[in-house]
């Protein structure tokens, strides 16, 4: 029975030696070996079993093993994700462990209402964690609002993590149909979710760089 740390690595204040070292601070003995992270991965647009370590981490468990995360985001933003990954990992006989508040969820319960109390916490920190994406997207959508209207010329936006060159390899890439995602990413020096979100709105790439003058 080993225990795994899954860290999920959106931001810079997000980073996964935080992450580890909350965990073990809360009483959680992870050996590094079995810290699996994934970095720059969006948790609304990206599922676990899409993320690229996320995929390595559902081949990885076993029954009887530990899964910590430091709260049900880092699995994802989705409520239906999120209680699917969780209930799926439960069915193989693994123990989902929070570091914040030390919630514990276990498949083998048997009493049923001790079920329906794990799985309400399970609905409500997954319902919590979608809410939180959610009201942070219209926060900024109204930020970017606010500002386009106070000086529309000024405006651009942020800037882009890519230039016009990775735009046109990871097009190129995509139209040969022999890369996977990741694979792009490494050839042109990008994240994954760049790569994605290139080859899902060409067009938009192009008008981000053309506002920066790039």
């Amino acid at each position: 029975m080993t225990t795994f740390l899954y860290a999920r690595v959106s931001t810079s204040e997000q980073t996964l030696e935080h992450q580890l070292i909350q965990a073990r601070q809360e009483g959680f003995e992870i050996e590094d070996c079995n810290v699996i992270a994934d970095h720059g991965v969006s948790g609304v647009a990206t599922r676990l079993c899409e993320r690229e370590q996320g995929k390595r981490l559902f081949d990885l468990l076993r029954k009887g093993d530990t899964l910590v995360v430091r709260w049900l985001d880092r699995l994802g933003r989705n409520y239906d994700d999120v209680v699917g990954t969780i209930q799926a990992f439960m069915k193989k006989g693994v123990i989902i462990r929070t570091v914040i508040n030390k919630f514990t969820f276990d498949g083998s319960t048997k009493d049923p209402m001790q079920k329906a109390v794990r799985d309400a916490h399970i609905g409500f920190m997954a319902a919590m964690a979608q809410a939180q994406a959610e009201g942070t997207k219209d926060a900024q959508k109204a930020g970017i609002a606010l500002a386009r209207a106070s000086d529309p010329k000024a405006y651009r936006g942020r800037k882009p993590s890519f230039n016009r060159k990775q735009v046109e390899q990871v097009l190129a890439y995509a139209s040969n149909g022999s890369m996977s995602d990741n694979e792009i990413a490494e050839a042109v020096g990008l994240q994954r979710l760049a790569v994605v979100r290139i080859k899902r709105d060409p067009a938009n790439a192009e008008r981000q760089l053309g506002r920066w003058g790039m």
